[in-house]
């Protein structure tokens, strides 16, 4: 088992009575899910079955630590601990329990086993729908990229299943708190309609999204004796951790539960409440202590020393009261890098992180870079300066599309021309972009060359042509280790092209594994590459797994579809190994909501651009609303510019005290007086900063020289 250091109010909480249940709240880095692991170690350790173990947590991501202790702690035969999302849980119960509700349910064929959606899929399928209705002018008036119009609508059901309130009412909330411009209703009414469309679909076809998950296991199976005679003979003992970034529905269902448990441990994060944008509700969870026999608080921030707890105090005091006076000790835990223009900053920060490594003051792994979003030229200016001073870094991006991803449009435009029979033309620049990824260190400029002479785009069904036939001159212009390496991908696409077609999950894993991954070429070292494929690639399987079952009379190639919904921008599903990788020793690079969400600590943080509005305010979101489509809002009322001024206060400091009690020893506050858009940004981080400065002793202290 793991050592665990522990304090001694924590080592009491571990060695309390396997009974009872404890509602244990603190902020970030108080020891709550350390104590909650050595808990669950002195479980299995006294005997407690692993298999009656319920390990909870709102996003799979929140479940790391304990992936980690199951996997590295023997248990005996019989089975492991069970960790899920409620929404997982939700997912079991309804295919074990389906023929006894499909019917009351309202499904076209109750006798059909049921399709659950990814996000990637329930996307997929509303695109179906809506793209006809856009093209009859739906959605006119408003300007957004297609794969946000889909998921907002998506959005708009997952809250109202959340919040505990009918999907056609969607339209009417959203309508009843609109205070601009009257055409914004018929927006509403359009989006009422595709949901309403989505939902009958959805009832024809066995699909289940999140959303009638949601429906189905709280109001028919939960409610069921049977049901929860099963869950509850099931699971004994349960720990619920950030159960503040729960949907209010589920966090009922745990209060309805708990007394059934032998024992249970409700873990609740103070600062929390950053999964409001999906319906989350840390007032609603909060009211679980009600329930709770035993109320403990920790509040001692083991990681974050003084001058960062007066840092995070005095950021949000100025932001919530301007003018506030902030201890002067927060100088000792920040330093401000503030530079004319956005490439001088970026230069700035990096230059700082070598500074920082190569003094020995820190590993690439104790350092995060955090913004409100991270755009791709803000993703490939940071790594590429990174990587000329020869530091590690990755980047996570949970909404990042696979579009978006070199790695895929490489592998997509390859199996383009192993598939003609597709009739998905590749263009000159998407052939040049995938050699450049599928040979290792092959140049634009000979990569142009290559595609320009071995490819015709007018004549794309043919495939390449030979490097043999090329002449001498251009082949030493190109290089003849660049030949060998495409005569191999070349002859590998032949060979395949000349048998029967295979799935394209098959077909990439085969690419991938046979020729792609060996040396010589781009994906033998490149780990982030190989991870974006391993992610494609499962993406493409849960695809064919759903698609196949539904629709399989309507689609000529699931692989040809699946293509064309990444042309789109569809956004790939959540996958818990590419967060499982980030344990490597570099730098991480993540939109800040990312890093809350990830449940991990840096000793340093480099804020960038703390004058952009983005720290501050909401996501613009025209289809949708966090707070409106939830249980805490009047549904006749209004949202004001009240309202609004006072919410993204609210999460604004939420969101400036969960970074700074994850930092242990310093952040870095970088400002460009010129934003990436080349304007003069003065968002309400950067005033508060400013009002810190005014009234500091020495405020020049503070600056990078």
């Amino acid at each position: 088992m793991n050592a665990r250091v522990l304090s001694r109010e924590q080592t009491d909480l571990v060695n309390l009575p396997f009974s009872g249940s404890i509602f244990l709240e603190g902020p970030a880095g108080a020891g709550k899910t350390t104590a909650a692991l050595a808990r669950y170690e002195r479980m299995l350790k006294e005997g407690i079955p692993a298999e009656t173990i319920l390990l909870l947590a709102p996003q799979r991501t929140l479940l790391l630590p304990y992936f980690q202790t199951v996997q590295s702690i023997e248990t005996p035969p019989g089975g492991s601990a069970v960790l899920a999302t409620l929404g997982g849980l939700a997912r079991r119960v309804i295919a074990l329990f389906w023929p006894l509700i499909a019917h009351q349910a309202g499904f076209k064929n109750p006798e059909a086993p049921p399709v659950f959606l990814t996000l990637e899929t329930s996307q997929y399928y509303m695109a179906r729908l809506v793209r006809p209705l856009i093209e009859k002018g739906y959605f006119n008036t408003i300007t957004i990229d297609r794969n946000r119009l889909y998921s907002q609508i998506i959005d708009n059901l997952n809250k109202a299943a959340g919040a505990g309130f009918p999907h056609t009412q969607i339209g009417e909330r959203l309508k009843a708190a609109w205070v601009g411009e009257p055409a914004q209703h018929h927006v509403y009414d359009e989006a009422q309609e595709c949901a309403s469309r989505f939902r009958v679909f959805c009832l024809e076809n066995n699909l289940l999204d999140f959303s009638l998950q949601v429906e189905i296991f709280t109001q028919l199976l939960w409610p069921s004796p049977l049901c929860q005679h099963y869950l509850m003979q099931s699971y004994r003992h349960l720990v619920y951790e950030n159960l503040e970034e729960d949907i209010p529905l589920f966090q009922d269902i745990i209060k309805q539960w708990l007394p059934s448990f032998d024992s249970a441990w409700l873990i609740y994060d103070l600062d929390g409440g950053y999964r409001t944008f999906l319906g989350a509700d840390r007032e609603n969870g909060y009211t679980l202590n009600e329930a709770c026999e035993h109320k403990v608080a920790l509040s001692h921030l083991w990681n974050t020393p003084p001058p960062l707890i007066a840092l995070r105090d005095s950021l949000v005091n100025c932001l919530k009261t301007p003018g506030s006076v902030p201890d002067p000790a927060l100088t000792k835990a920040v330093k401000i890098a503030h530079q004319n223009f956005y490439p001088e900053m970026i230069r700035r920060v990096c230059q700082e992180i070598y500074s920082l490594i190569d003094g020995g003051q820190a590993s690439p792994g104790e350092i995060v870079i955090l913004a409100p979003y991270i755009s791709d030229s803000l993703r490939f200016s940071v790594m590429s300066r990174l990587e000329s001073l020869g530091i590690p870094a990755q980047s996570h991006r949970p909404s990042r599309s696979l579009k978006d991803e070199p790695a895929t449009n490489c592998l997509l435009a390859l199996a383009k021309l192993a598939h003609p029979q597709w009739k998905i033309p590749c263009s000159q620049s998407e052939i040049r972009q995938a050699l450049m990824v599928a040979i290792q260190d092959l140049d634009l400029v000979r990569a142009d060359l290559l595609s320009r002479i071995c490819f015709r785009p007018n004549r794309w069904e043919e495939g390449f042509s030979s490097f043999d036939r090329i002449q001498p001159e251009k082949q030493e212009r190109i290089s003849f280790w660049v030949g060998e390496r495409f005569e191999k991908i070349r002859l590998w696409l032949e060979e395949y092209r000349a048998g029967e077609p295979q799935e394209l999950d098959v077909f990439l894993s085969r690419f991938f594994g046979e020729l792609l991954s060996q040396p010589g070429f781009g994906f033998h070292t490149n780990l982030d590459a190989a991870a974006v494929a391993a992610r494609l690639i499962e993406s493409i399987q849960k695809f064919r797994q759903v698609v196949s079952n539904a629709l399989a009379t309507e689609i000529e190639h699931i692989g040809k579809e699946y293509t064309q919904m990444v042309a789109d921008g569809v956004v790939a599903a959540q996958y818990l190994q590419s967060w499982e990788t980030s344990a490597s020793n570099a730098v991480l690079i993540a939109p800040a909501y990312t890093f809350l969400m990830s449940n991990r600590s840096s000793r340093f943080q480099f804020w960038l651009d703390i004058s952009s509005q983005g720290w501050w305010e909401r996501l613009y979101q025209p289809l949708t609303h966090p707070i409106v489509l939830s249980r805490r809002w009047p549904s006749a009322s209004a949202w004001t510019d009240i309202e609004e001024q006072n919410y993204n206060l609210e999460i604004a400091a939420r969101l400036v005290s969960g970074l700074v009690s994850r930092c242990s020893e310093r952040v870095y506050l970088c400002i460009s007086r010129v934003n990436q858009q080349g304007d003069e940004a003065r968002g309400q981080l950067l005033q508060a900063v400013q009002s810190i400065l005014r009234r500091l002793p020495n405020p020049a202290e503070v600056f990078l020289v």
